[in-house]
């Protein structure tokens, strides 16, 4: 297996290549990030029910509100 260096930047979360080199799709590449701080986030979770069965108790029910002619 050979491997070749390449220097990049991430810009809008992709990384783009310092060098014209064009990568066929699929080619396999390992990322090195050197000196990277992680920066912490809060991370809020969508609430989830403890039990499945409880789903159809929020099941939506659609109800035909009578036409106001008088409008």
């Amino acid at each position: 297996m050979s491997v070749v260096t390449l220097e990049g930047i991430v810009e809008k979360g992709q990384i783009r290549l310092k060098s014209k080199l064009h990568l066929p799709d699929k080619t396999k590449v390992y990322v090195i990030v050197p000196d990277f701080d992680e920066e912490k986030y809060a991370r809020i979770y969508s609430p989830r029910l403890a039990n499945s069965e409880q789903a159809i108790d929020f099941k939506m029910e659609i109800t035909a509100e009578p036409s106001n002619a008088s409008l």
